[in-house]
């Protein structure tokens, strides 16, 4: 990855933060964002290698936040243009199992399609005047945007439709746009519920944003399955 520059929303924390890691491993210089500025400073302090990384405050339900993210990543690389965006920012007001979709305040799921679903797609609308040729849009969910669960309520929902974005995107953008089912993982956004840590499913995007097939994977879901057997 050295050379291309990467944005990665919400990424100050669980699978957002080792990704931003990952990437600034490999040479990447790593914009974040997150809703929290301070978060945001200690993220570009712990990427200390020299030029790998820099962040602005941004929420990804603001367009103009997302704007002024995109503004920045364009100027803060080697070279002009955004290479890979990671559209990981999202939430879940509530605790998994326990949040039937009949229960569900109408706050609570406006604000959770409104991150997961909207703001995936203000991140891709705003990045998509800077991409580079050969960039790539990365985007993680998980099997219950196609496997429903009792109890999960507006995240599934919010996770299917963050899944047709990726699906339009590869449609519509000269990019190559994937969903990355990462399993269980061991986050605040899943309730700690055990499973992997962030750690172990970060090199999956810098495969995905380096040497994933765009033809066998552009606008799939990419499971961990095959991004064992790929890079066997």
């Amino acid at each position: 990855m050295d050379g291309t520059t990467a944005v990665v929303t919400g990424g100050t924390r669980g699978v957002g933060r080792a990704v931003a890691s990952a990437f600034a491993d490999a040479g990447a210089h790593v914009v974040v964002c997150s809703r929290d500025g301070d978060a945001v400073e200690g993220t570009v302090d712990a990427l200390s290698r020299p030029g790998s990384a820099s962040g602005l405050r941004a929420d990804v339900r603001d367009e103009f936040d997302l704007e002024r993210l995109m503004e920045h990543a364009d100027r803060a690389g080697e070279r002009a243009g955004v290479d890979v965006v990671v559209a990981n920012a999202a939430v879940n007001h509530g605790a998994p199992g326990e949040m039937p979709l009949d229960d569900e305040p109408y706050s609570r799921f406006d604000d959770t399609v409104r991150t997961n679903v909207r703001g995936v797609f203000a991140t891709v609308r705003e990045a998509a005047p800077y991409l580079n040729e050969d960039a790539r849009v990365l985007v993680p969910s998980g099997s219950v945007a196609r496997d429903p669960k009792p109890g999960m309520g507006a995240y599934a929902v919010s996770k299917a439709g963050s899944e047709a974005v990726v699906r339009q995107a590869h449609a519509d953008l000269d990019a190559t746009a994937m969903t990355l089912d990462l399993g269980l993982v061991d986050t605040a956004l899943t309730g700690n519920q055990g499973g992997r840590d962030p750690e172990d499913v970060a090199p999956m995007f810098v495969w995905a944003a380096t040497d994933a097939d765009p033809a066998e994977h552009g606008g799939a879901v990419v499971g961990l399955r095959e991004w064992k057997t790929a890079t066997r």
